[in-house]
């Protein structure tokens, strides 16, 4: 089926200069890329998919690329639009929650916990990994921890939320995971049930915490393992830290937000 004559997808021009446009326009139109299929990374849309309501509800992005002396060859490469309804819910479920204390998590026993547990204390959430080249931070991670406990025994706490999305560095259960901190890291603060942090069923804690602290131009993607999230007395994230920066270095910026003043009840 060919799209409207004055479409955006009409022709060869998205996302093309004109000077491009005029060597590609006599050889190709858009809509004819079957013979380019194995020639894209990205999977495209099959012949029988192929009609104006698929093309209606996705984003492509063309390249184009030739060997000196061989004909310029177009890329067609499919990216589906947010709009989606998994998409529409992941965003649902954000915008419903308005602080760190609203989320439930999994303990390391599957036990639901609500996170209002730790209303009006400061916290800093760290997805951890045990096998990881940052690993010696659960150390470091305790050493704040029980410094700080001293002088504010009731106002501050660590959450770790163990997660296996890179390079594979959390393979054990969770009670394997449990057995590590406590035995061999001597981990006294709390260590929840494993989950992922990025993609599609990252857990909505972690969708909603990036989304309110983007890191590095505006990425929100946590990078690795050992990321930090300090989250206020409010429920609100105050900053985020990369897993390369040790907790000792922010400890003056969690002691600044102790003291700030418990919000109303």
């Amino acid at each position: 089926m060919t799209p409207p004559a004055n479409s955006k997808f009409s022709g060869a021009s998205l996302l093309l200069g004109p000077k491009l446009r005029g060597l590609l326009r006599p050889k190709l139109r858009i809509w004819d890329t079957s013979r380019f299929e194995a020639l894209s990374r990205v999977p495209l849309l099959s012949a029988k998919r192929h009609r104006w309501n698929d093309l209606k509800r996705s984003r492509f992005i063309y390249s184009a690329a030739a060997q000196p002396g061989e004909t310029l060859t177009l890329h067609r490469h499919r990216i589906p639009l947010l709009n989606t309804s998994s998409h529409r819910r992941q965003f649902s479920a954000m915008a419903s929650a308005t602080n760190f204390f609203e989320f439930k998590a999994l303990d390391a026993t599957d036990k639901e916990v609500p996170l209002s547990e730790f209303k009006g204390k400061v916290v800093l959430v760290v997805n951890t990994a045990s096998k990881c080249g940052f690993t010696y931070q659960y150390k470091n991670l305790e050493s704040v921890y029980q410094e700080i406990k001293k002088e504010y025994p009731n106002d501050f706490t660590v959450i770790g939320f163990p997660c296996n999305q890179f390079g594979g560095q959390e393979p054990g259960t969770n009670e394997e995971i449990q057995n590590f901190c406590s035995l061999d890291q001597k981990v006294t603060f709390p260590v929840f049930g494993k989950i992922n942090v990025n993609g599609d069923d990252a857990h909505p804690l972690y969708k909603w915490l990036k989304h309110e602290k983007p890191g590095l131009l505006g990425l929100e993607r946590v990078k690795w393992n050992f990321e930090k999230f300090l989250i206020g007395r409010d429920g609100k994230v105050v900053d985020r830290w990369a897993s390369t920066t040790e907790p000792e270095k922010f400890q003056s910026k969690i002691i600044e937000e102790i003291k700030k003043p418990a919000p109303a009840s």
